[in-house]
């Protein structure tokens, strides 16, 4: 069959219209994100990119504003006793999860129970729960048997948020992810889109009623001014890099710090650090297993580490660097430097001692499994330069490459490393972000309670510093509270549940096209706009 000129021209016709309207009118915001997206329940994990993806697609009860004071989100109003022991909160209009059912205070309950199993602030609040419940379908009532000043900080919790499920799903155990992914948030995660190692999609959820009230920070009004974001993922960050400054994609989360005077040099390119307390450089070791079981082993390790030349490996750039001895980050409100002074300067022949002392066989070495995620340039470089420090001293290094997605399932894992290299650990490395580290009630690899759940990945175990985040969250005066912190630091450095190697900025990079950038912790893509 053939076909005429006229048709032919018609279909041009329309494939030219249709370019022209619909498909184009379409606003899609690209994005490079930190890390490949594989794990989805945000929940189950502490890493940032999962997190990153909570706020995607769920809502939170309370939010942080850009001054850090918490404001409602899902909550419209809420009351307390005089004698502070009864919360009563009521949500507000509109609130329907991705699948049209709408948000009850019954899925509230479940997700606050949910929640708080895994984040160290949610743990002091329930111990002091008596009952939380729900009374009617818009209300909930929390009674406690003590007061909880930090209440609305907690349901606030700006990084690891409380987000909101519906019952079912948060009725997982909290060590199982979650198996469906339906929030109330402005955005609906696109399952079938999905492709992990390549991109994740959201589109914008039509049914989303904002607050009244303008953004600010992570509170306010998200007015979604976007119809689609995408997360392209890049693992080569010169490659990412390239894609920024020639409009490939829209946002560059955390572009390598090497290439950073590069894009503030591109009058296109827009860089600003959004968090501007920092994260903390952080290499964590399994104290389930021998050697780090010996708190003297992990001593050793805290000797290994010279601030600055880590500092340089991670960041390279003075600008965002800062040497701290602070356990609750420097420029914090308890920044303090005490009982740091016998590891302010390396000393591997000491670590090497500790290390023999806690029974590591130096003639007869063990292979130590350490875990090295080779797309996230920070944390990569900052174990390479541990790696070298443990092979100096002798260590055998076990060194497994894997991508970051890779490595936060495996972490959650407790076989033995020694029986099972492949799947076990020794240590691993991250951040975290300072706004968590710098309180005893919200720094999460502070917890030592020991337990696969309460505990964050190593699992450490020690009741005193548990008691001293008890006397913390029950210190009625600032001065009290300091007391408790120096108490911290001190046992922080006898015990070393992990080890800093040094607080920093990292950036965040777009294009000159996306504007009104929300001034929260992070990329946020709500109330922004992209041009054409």
């Amino acid at each position: 069959m053939k076909v005429r000129p006229t048709v032919r021209l018609a279909a041009a016709a329309l494939v030219a219209s249709l370019l022209s309207g619909t498909a184009l009118a379409e606003t899609v915001l690209k994005i490079v994100p930190q890390a490949d997206l594989k794990n989805l329940d945000p929940v189950w994990t502490t890493a940032s990119i999962t997190q990153n993806h909570g706020y995607m697609v769920y809502d939170v009860l309370f939010a942080m504003d850009s001054n850090l004071q918490p404001q409602p989100q899902m909550v419209a109003d809420w009351s307390v006793s005089d004698d502070n022991l009864t919360w009563t909160f009521t949500l507000r209009d509109g609130l329907t999860f991705h699948d049209g059912s709408p948000v009850e205070a019954s899925d509230v309950v479940a997700s606050i129970e949910r929640w708080a199993q895994k984040r160290s602030e949610g743990q002091a609040m329930m111990e002091r729960m008596d009952e939380l419940s729900a009374t009617d379908a818009k209300t909930f009532t929390m009674k406690l048997n003590k007061p909880f000043g930090p209440m609305l900080q907690t349901l606030a919790a700006p990084t690891l948020p409380l987000v909101i499920m519906r019952a079912e799903e948060a009725a997982t155990d909290p060590n199982e992810q979650v198996s469906e992914i339906i929030g109330s948030g402005p955005f609906v995660f696109d399952a079938d889109a999905w492709v992990p190692g390549d991109r994740v999609v959201y589109r914008k959820f039509e049914d989303y009623v904002p607050r009244d009230e303008p953004s600010d920070g992570f509170a306010g009004g998200k007015v979604v001014n976007v119809d689609t974001v995408e997360w392209i993922y890049i693992p080569d960050t010169n490659t990412a890099t390239q894609a920024l400054q020639s409009g490939q994609v829209d946002v560059y989360e955390i572009p390598p710090m090497d290439l950073v005077p590069v894009l503030q040099a591109d009058p296109d390119i827009t860089v600003k650090v959004l968090d501007t307390l920092g994260k903390m450089g952080h290499i964590r070791p399994n104290h389930l297993y021998p050697p780090f079981n010996d708190p003297r082993a992990r001593q050793a390790l805290k000797l290994l580490v010279d601030q600055p030349e880590f500092l340089a490996a991670q960041v390279g750039n003075p600008d965002f660097e800062t040497v701290c001895f602070s356990v609750f980050m420097c420029n914090s409100a308890f920044e303090t430097d005490a009982y740091s002074e016998p590891y302010s300067k390396p000393n591997p022949e000491r670590a090497k001692e500790l290390l023999a002392e806690a029974g590591y066989d130096f003639d007869n070495p063990q292979p130590l499994v350490v875990m090295l995620p080779t797309d996230q340039q920070i944390i990569y470089n900052n174990i390479l330069v541990m790696v070298g420090k443990l092979q100096e001293i002798g260590v055998n290094v076990d060194a497994q490459s894997m991508d970051w997605s890779t490595l936060t399932s495996r972490r959650a894992r407790t076989d033995d490393p020694v029986e099972s290299p492949n799947v076990g650990w020794h240590i691993f490395p991250t951040w975290w972000t300072g706004v968590n580290m710098a309180s005893p009630i919200t720094n999460q690899p502070l917890v030592t309670t020991g337990d696969p759940v309460s505990a964050w990945f190593g699992w450490p175990k020690d009741e005193e510093i548990e008691n001293l985040r008890t006397q913390f969250l029950d210190a009625g005066t600032e001065e009290e509270q300091k007391a408790v912190i120096d108490a911290l630091q001190k046992r922080f450095y006898e015990f070393i549940p992990y080890i800093n190697t040094g607080q920093f900025l990292t950036p965040v990079a777009w294009r000159s096209s996306v504007t009104d950038v929300p001034e929260a912790l992070l990329f946020v893509p709500w109330n922004l706009k992209k041009e054409s």
